[in-house]
């Protein structure tokens, strides 16, 4: 979730740059930079740490110019240094990138630039882009980048200067980007707020779309560079609603943002051709002989699928434990054991509590962490980041789905070292995993029918969410998101577990939903679809696409698209998250903050 801002008009563009950044402050970052053509010459000023570290730096460089890019950047490939900030420069700094995302073949890229003599100064994957771009260049900058994207694969909001031009240069595929349209100037953001001190008529720009902005106007073409035709908007939103980019609630912004989350979680790590994945773990994966799992919450039932994603692949037993439970029951844990503890801030008391209590007992440890330099992960051997970006509101939603990709990649990762996975396997799976984003996407596509589902049951009192193997913690999963905005009484089990006791509550008034996918327990689960019918619940069913059986035994049916098996919690819980976020708006709840809730437990 970086910030991006760019201007060219008659303004101080250093000004505009700071102004804007400020305004994106809330999607957080670890560093920030500027570029502005100063004289003819692009003049670069970054620094790692918050904004006011690089106002005071530009307070002593004095840049002025009326042509700049900015960004606050939310680190992945690279640690939030100097360096690693944007922009990113060619060697003889007469070009600047500014990039959102993930280039996915980044290695090979640099690689073939490294052999042909360019000198890299940082560890992102971004800095390809500015000597990719400089090799096409030969004088016309929009060609440059058209015939660089040719060759740069995976996610990115790409903004580019040179200091030959009157001109940026933008284009966006995932990672979003709008264009601000002024009189005798013209901006380019990440995201509305930045705008909106300048102006509210603004172009969205769409997947593929590459635009040159100059202080004249805008033109907007596809990659091929066949002229596009995109609606100015005038948007009138507060500043309130503009950050959360015109959505009415930041759980909705953040639900639709999982795409994104999930190509940032896995972008530059899959290795296809190799079978296998890079995480940059310095820890020994073939150390471990046994895994104890620690989190809270969502984060818990995001360990309860990584329990079956790891014994699967890895072969490794592996038992998932609350945290606040774990330090008090002296675990059996030491050198063999692999603590990995799971949580969206890395601040969260008790998993904190459980690392600690874990190295007592001399276990190795790891965090699977979102936000960077907390708290767990000064204390864990290693981590893993999940790069979900910020996640504003309380009820967890992309975290969720991001800490299921990274406990996929670990489980390749174990699997790999432990020669459990082959490599035909691995590529197996990790295609799979590619193409999560866009399975997310056509899940997210079910909202209208998921809001007539709950149009229907927001009145109801109780729910209940069953599901099997790996599908069991998405059930959890689904029942404490209605429970946590909507107050509703929700209860998840295990499918199995139904005739042990919560077959007592079925009745005509009871809504259960069912994760009913494509699984090797599939006609078990259709028999618990049949006891529930059987004693008047209401059954809503997550079901595979094209699956006709579950229409005959379910009363309404939320269709997932097919992927792995394994890998089906991912696209599941979107639907889940919805119809806990529809129930509550009709319900008038509180949606991002809901009673009693902070979005960080910080205290025992």
């Amino acid at each position: 979730m970086c910030g991006i801002v760019g201007y060219v008009g008659f303004r101080n563009a250093t000004e505009v740059l700071l102004e804007g950044l400020r305004r994106l402050e809330y999607r957080g970052y670890d560093s920030a930079g500027v570029a502005v053509k100063v004289n003819g010459h692009l003049r670069v000023v970054k620094r790692a740490g918050k904004l006011a570290v690089l106002a005071e730096a530009l307070q002593r460089q004095q840049l002025s110019g009326s042509l700049g890019v900015g960004h606050t950047r939310w680190a992945t490939h690279g640690a939030p240094t100097d360096p690693n900030a944007h922009p990113h420069t060619t060697e003889d700094g007469e070009l600047a990138v500014i990039h959102n995302g993930i280039i996915e073949n980044y290695l090979s890229l640099k690689e073939g630039l490294l052999r042909r003599g360019h000198v890299f100064t940082s560890e992102t994957d971004s800095e390809v882009l500015a000597h990719l771009i400089e090799e096409k260049y030969q004088g016309n900058l929009e060609a440059a980048v058209r015939a660089a994207l040719q060759e740069a694969y995976g996610a990115y909001g790409l903004v580019v200067a040179h200091q030959d031009g009157e001109e940026i240069v933008v284009a966006r595929t995932v990672s979003p980007l709008v264009i601000g349209i002024g009189e005798g100037e013209n901006f380019v953001a990440s995201d509305v707020p930045a705008l909106l001190p300048y102006t509210r008529r603004v172009i969205f720009l769409h997947d593929g779309d590459l635009a040159v902005i100059t202080r004249e106007g805008v033109r907007v073409t596809d990659l091929a560079g066949n002229r596009v035709e995109r609606e100015v908007v005038e948007v009138d939103w507060s500043l309130e609603a503009a950050e959360k980019g015109g959505y009415p609630h930041y759980m909705l912004k953040e639900i639709y943002e999982q795409p994104w989350a999930l190509e940032n979680t896995l972008g530059g790590r899959l290795r296809e051709e190799e079978g296998g994945v890079e995480l940059g773990l310095r820890l020994d994966p073939a150390a471990f002989d046994k895994v104890h799992v620690v989190a809270c919450g969502t984060a818990y039932y995001a360990g309860w699928v990584g329990k079956y994603l790891l014994e699967a692949l890895a072969r490794i037993p592996v038992e998932v434990e609350v945290a606040s439970e774990y330090r008090y029951r002296n675990p059996v844990a030491d050198g063999s054991t692999l603590a990995i503890a799971i949580s969206q801030s890395g601040e969260t008391i008790d998993t904190l509590e459980a690392v600690r209590e874990a190295k007592r007992k001399g276990a190795g440890t790891l965090g699977v962490i979102n936000a960077k330099g907390s708290s767990i992960t000064r204390e864990t051997d290693d981590t893993l980041y999940i790069h979900a970006g910020p996640e504003i509101g309380v009820a967890s939603t992309k975290a969720y789905t991001a800490m299921l990709a990274a406990m996929a990649l670990l489980a390749v990762w174990m699997g790999r070292a432990r020669g459990t996975l082959s490599v035909a396997e691995a590529r197996g799976f990790l295609a799979e995993l590619r193409k999560l984003p866009r399975l997310v996407e056509r899940a997210l596509e079910q909202r209208p029918h998921v809001a007539h589902i709950a149009e229907k049951y927001h009145q109801a009192a109780d729910y209940l969410f069953l599901g099997r193997h790996i599908q069991a913690p998405t059930a959890y999963e689904g029942a404490l998101k209605l429970k946590e905005i909507s107050y509703i009484h929700a209860e998840a089990y295990p499918a199995g577990e139904m005739k042990h006791g919560p077959i007592a509550l079925i009745d005509e008034r009871l809504p259960v939903v069912v994760l009913a996918t494509e699984s090797p327990l599939y006609e078990k689960t259709l028999s618990n679809v049949q006891e529930v019918r059987a004693r008047g619940g209401r059954v809503i069913a997550v079901a595979t696409e094209g699956d006709e059986r579950i229409k005959q035994l379910a009363q309404e049916v939320l269709y997932v698209p097919k992927t792995h098996p394994l890998l089906a919690p991912l696209v599941s819980a979107v639907p889940l998250q919805l119809l806990a976020y529809e129930t509550a708006v009709l319900l008038g709840r509180d949606v991002d903050r809901p009673r009693n809730l902070a979005k960080s437990v910080t205290v025992e």
